[in-house]
């Protein structure tokens, strides 16, 4: 093992090379060593034409991550699982066909690293049929520029299967907490541990070099052999990265409650302001259940926890997050990914083999496009490539699925007074389409499958049925036709409409507790909702 700055790490780099970098965001993503290979490539113009393989995202939208790679001949093509923290220049590059670029589940991204470093024929799954990562739809493909196919469509015993043939990686950037004098690796400080080894011993098996970022090198025989997460025998150069380079996540330098050093009080978690994200996030929190294991996703459904330790019964639930977290409360905003008392941390891949696995009973996502099929688009806006992330992975085999966001975007402003929810102002956007932009998740293929599919808005419950959605509640104080149908490009089947329980639009509420003890169905008020004439079930 050699350490070496990160501009000499940049020099070790040959042009076409094949990086495959470890991270997520900013989250144990070694932000040095893109920093010196930018560095290099302004300087000398060298090296040239590399391709990227990321399992999620890479950056943090703005001077981080992709960024310094986001150069006219520095990139030929860029391979992830999630485009939405690879900043402005980046997507700008992709969006204009001047980059290669591919998005695939992060799941089985992660999962394909393992069959790189056992040098196995690619990954075969199920994982992505009948969605954009088909290749019958758009084979993950997301622009002009992106003729090869990196995804195939096979039969396998009788049944169709994407099969991921294994990329040759020639580089391997990872990142880790301490490195001693033999390059072995431990992941103390980082809140998740990815899939930072199997990049590495994937390089390894395809002759590639691997390259760790880390705070401190220290003497060896110093780390505990259990607290090595990458052992030195695939480890060829370290770098030692400034504390500003090696951030926590995107929000936090450090903080030990979020890498399990230590715990702190749920009642410290913040209560969310009443508005139409907790209406949203309360009314989803009924269809928790104790102690089933539970996934959460960004945005709104990231609030469901808030609304459960506010009402005191979060240590009822058990939820889990892609990136490999089981149990604890997940962290929001910049710190997404990482968790607050976790009972446990394992790596992304073996999570995404739990999940797969069926180990979801429910997940909470967010709902940005559907369609009377019931078909999600979460990836694609206006031609805008902003990837799928673990959604594909999460929504295929997981029992329930709740999708959560308002009814509109875009301008949407509503009061949330006396236990009714009152429109001010309607989003400009429609959510509810005749067709969604792109298939992220299949609602025909989710009915065939009999999961449990439900769509939870600020003013309307929806169910996926065999034959399409059909409107189950309403908001107390919302008109069907006016606030509801008049806003869908298309009809629900309405033959049974029921009111929403008032008391989650009340400023206190404390009926999650009952609710979850009860292991009730989602409590509805007995007083079924006005269909005006114009709004008759279909």
């Amino acid at each position: 093992m050699h350490i070496v700055s990160a501009r000499q790490a940049a020099d070790l780099i040959p042009d076409e090379a094949t990086l495959f970098l470890g991270g997520l965001a900013m989250t144990s993503l070694p932000e040095a060593l893109l920093k010196g290979i930018e560095s290099r490539f302004l300087e000398h113009g060298q090296p040239r034409l590399l391709s990227t393989w990321a399992c999620g995202a890479i950056g943090n939208s703005r001077d981080g991550g992709m960024v310094h790679l986001a150069h006219a001949g520095l990139i030929r093509r860029v391979v992830a699982g999630h485009f939405g923290q690879t900043g402005a220049e980046m997507m700008k590059m992709v969006h204009d066909g001047d980059v290669e670029a591919y998005n695939f589940p992060q799941g089985s991204l992660s999962q394909l690293t393992r069959h790189i470093a056992s040098r196995s024929p690619g990954l075969l799954t199920q994982v992505g049929l009948g969605t954009f990562v088909d290749p019958r739809l758009e084979g993950g493909k997301l622009n002009g520029r992106s003729q090869e196919d990196l995804v195939r469509l096979v039969d396998f015993n009788g049944q169709e299967w994407l099969h991921y043939p294994c990329p040759r990686i020639d580089v391997a950037l990872i990142r880790a907490t301490l490195a001693d004098e033999d390059g072995n690796l431990t992941l103390d400080k980082e809140g998740v541990l990815l899939e930072q080894l199997a990049i590495a011993q994937a390089a390894r098996a395809c002759g590639g070099i691997v390259i760790a970022q880390v705070e401190r090198v220290v003497a060896s025989g110093s780390l505990h052999p259990k607290a090595v997460k990458i052992p030195g025998v695939v480890v060829d150069y370290v770098v030692v990265a400034e504390p500003a380079d090696h951030m926590q996540s995107i929000a936090t330098a450090f903080n030990p409650a979020l890498c399990g050093d230590v715990r702190v009080p749920l009642h410290d978690i913040p209560a969310m302001p009443l508005n139409e994200r907790k209406v949203i996030a309360r009314r989803a929190a009924l269809e928790l259940r104790p102690g089933a294991v539970t996934n959460l996703g960004i945005g709104i459904p990231a609030g469901v926890p808030a609304v459960a330790a506010e009402e005191g019964v979060a240590h009822l639930l058990t939820l889990s997050v892609e990136s490999g977290i089981h149990g604890g409360v997940p962290a929001q905003g910049g710190d997404f990914g990482l968790a607050y008392n976790p009972q446990a941390i394992i790596e992304q891949t073996s999570q995404f083999d739990f999940y797969d696995g069926g180990g979801l009973d429910a997940s909470f996502l967010g709902l940005a496009q559907t369609d009377a099929h019931g078909n999600v688009n979460v990836s694609k806006f206006n031609g805008r490539p902003v990837g799928c992330g673990g959604f594909v992975n999460i929504t295929r085999a997981t029992r329930k699925l709740v999708f959560c966001g308002t009814f509109t975007a875009g301008g949407l402003k509503v009061a949330v007074e006396g236990g009714q929810l009152q429109i001010l102002n309607e989003g400009q956007v429609r959510k509810f389409i005749d067709q969604v932009e792109q298939i992220t998740f299949n609602g025909s293929d989710a009915a065939r499958r009999e999961q449990d599919v439900l769509f939870v808005t600020e003013r309307a419950v929806f169910r996926l049925r065999a034959d399409g959605l059909e409107l189950t509640e309403v908001a107390p104080g919302i008109d069907i036709e006016r606030d509801i149908l008049a806003h869908m490009a298309f009809r629900p089947h309405m033959p049974n409409v029921r009111l929403m329980d008032a008391d989650i639009f009340k400023p206190r509420w404390g009926g999650l507790a009952a609710a979850l003890h009860a292991d009730a169905n989602p409590p509805t008020a007995t007083a079924k909702a006005t269909v005006a004439a114009s709004g008759s079930p279909v």
